[in-house]
């Protein structure tokens, strides 16, 4: 049965596992030869971060024809007007591509960790949060969103992906649970990723 690592990635971690100084990387916290990231999350973004040992369960989590759910805490310089919460459900024109219409609502500020460096606030302009769930997931997509519509994200933390929550878990930490794999997939290479492992993967520590 294929496994899934659940982790919640901290602020300023790469998401590969080899070395790139000053960012910390993955093996700074995860010793699980084999596994390999289903997805990516930005540097400066924290949250759920999905790794498994099975080829076929990767490519379903990040395959873009499957449009998997994933759920975003954001907070933003601003207040939120109905109208941009509206411009923000219906799709943003990014410019290079109009995004694909999403789930937003205004939130209390969640009871989280503390981001370590602290975000940089403005006394002069008021924050608010808001929680965002999109279908897609382009390069750096949340934060154009939201500056397009005139709230720019300060904090940006993905509390879910598809089935999985990021539940319970404190940055650094991580939970190792079995699932099935999608009805209809199949197996191949021995349910691993297939090719070469990414050059650099190191054994690192918990």
């Amino acid at each position: 049965m294929p496994e899934l690592l659940l982790f919640n990635k901290p602020y300023g971690v790469i998401c590969q596992f080899s070395p790139s100084p000053p960012h910390r990387c993955l093996a700074d916290y995860i010793d699980a030869p084999g596994f390999y990231a289903a997805g990516r999350l930005d540097t400066d973004s924290e949250g759920l971060l999905l790794l498994t040992d099975n080829g076929t369960l990767q490519h379903r989590i990040t395959d873009p024809a499957h449009k998997l759910p994933k759920t975003y805490w954001v907070q933003v310089e601003g207040i939120p007007s109905a109208q941009m919460l509206q411009q923000l459900a219906q799709g943003v024109d990014l410019g290079d591509f109009v995004t694909l219409p999403a789930e937003v609502r205004a939130i209390d500020a969640p009871d989280i960790w503390p981001r370590n460096p602290p975000v940089r606030e403005r006394k002069s302009v008021p924050d608010s949060w808001l929680e965002l769930t999109i279908r897609e997931g382009k390069n750096r997509q949340v934060r154009r969103m939201t500056a397009r519509v005139g709230l720019p994200t300060l904090r940006l933390i993905r509390v879910r992906i598809g089935d999985w929550r990021l539940d319970g878990l404190q940055p650094g930490e991580l939970r190792r649970i079995n699932t099935l794999l999608p009805q209809g997939a199949k197996m191949t290479d021995r349910g691993r990723r297939p090719g070469r492992p990414p050059t650099g993967r190191t054994r690192g520590k918990r």
